[in-house]
C-alpha cells in the first residue's frame, strides 16, 4: 500500500508548479521556493517510508549537504561550473548560496535515483543512470532560472547553441558532481528492493518533471531550444522509463 504523505506532499508540488507560469514578482519567488519544499518533502517522506530513515537521512546529507558544499565551492573559487553568483530572491542564504538550492538537489536525485533502479540492475551502470537523469534536468533548470534573474553567469559563452546565459561548463560540471553524489549514496545509503507500484511517487515526479517542463518551456516561459535539449538529454531516461510503464506493456501484449 502506498502511503498518503508522499502522495499529498507530490500533489501539492505538482500544484504549486503549476500555478507557476501564472503569477509573476514575489508570488512567483514564493511559489519557486514552496514548490521546491514541497517536493524535496515528497522524496524524502518517500525515501523514509519505503526505505527507512536511515536512507532519507543519507539522502539529505549527502544532497541537500553536499550539494550545498559543491555550490559554496562554485561561489567561491567557479569550479566546477563556471562563476556565478545568486540574487537575494530565493530566500535566505549561507555563505552566498540559497538555503533552498541544497533542497532543490535532494528533491530530484531520489526520482532519479529510484529511475535508474528500476531501469538496470547493475550498479554502476545504476550510478551513471541516476546522475545523467538529474544532471539533465538542469538542461530544463538553468535557463529557467537565468531568465527569472535567480543567477547569472559570470562567462555564458560558449553555451548549447539556441540557449543563451548558460555556459557549457555548468552542465558538464553538474554531471561530474552527480556522479560523485551518486556513488556516495549508493555507498552510504543502501537501498533495498521494494514492488515497483511503492516507487509510483518518484517514477511519478521523475515523468512530471520532464513532460511538463517541455511544455512550459515551450508555451509559457519561451525557451524553445531548452525545451528541445532538456527533452532530448533528459529523454534518455524519461522516455526508456515511459516505455516501461504498467499501462505500456499491456498495450503491447
Amino acid at each position: 500500500m502506498i502511503h498518503p504523505s508522499p502522495v499529498l506532499l507530490a500533489g501539492a508540488a505538482v500544484i504549486a508548479q503549476i500555478f507557476y507560469p501564472l503569477v509573476y514578482g514575489d508570488a512567483r519567488d514564493a511559489l519557486t521556493i514552496a514548490s521546491v519544499g514541497l517536493f524535496c518533502a515528497a522524496s524524502i517522506a518517500h525515501a523514509a517510508l519505503t526505505r527507512g530513515a536511515r536512507t532519507a537521512l543519507v539522502l539529505l546529507g549527502v544532497f541537500a549537504g553536499g550539494g550545498f558544499l559543491v555550490e559554496v565551492l562554485g561561489l567561491t573559487t567557479g569550479f566546477p561550473f563556471g562563476g556565478y553568483s545568486y540574487a537575494e530572491s530565493l530566500g535566505p542564504a549561507l555563505f552566498g548560496v540559497p538555503l533552498v538550492i541544497g533542497l532543490a538537489w535532494t528533491m530530484m536525485a531520489w526520482p532519479s535515483w529510484i529511475v535508474a533502479r528500476q531501469l538496470t540492475s547493475r550498479r554502476w551502470v545504476r550510478i551513471v543512470v541516476a546522475a545523467w537523469g538529474l544532471a539533465s534536468w538542469d538542461l530544463f533548470l538553468d535557463p529557467q532560472m537565468v531568465s527569472e534573474g535567480y543567477w547569472r553567469w559570470e562567462n555564458p559563452d560558449p553555451g548549447l547553441p539556441g540557449v543563451y546565459g548558460v555556459p557549457l561548463t555548468n552542465h558538464l560540471g553538474w554531471l561530474v558532481v552527480a556522479v560523485l553524489l551518486m556513488a556516495a549514496f549508493d555507498r552510504l545509503g543502501g537501498s533495498r528492493d521494494v514492488p515497483p507500484h511503492l516507487d509510483a511517487v518518484p517514477v511519478g515526479l521523475f515523468l512530471w518533471v520532464y513532460f511538463s517542463s517541455i511544455l512550459a518551456h515551450t508555451i509559457f516561459f519561451g525557451l524553445p531550444y531548452a525545451a528541445l535539449w532538456g527533452a532530448a538529454g533528459m529523454g534518455v531516461v524519461a522516455l526508456p522509463l515511459a516505455s516501461r510503464m504498467p499501462g505500456r506493456r499491456r498495450q503491447r501484449t
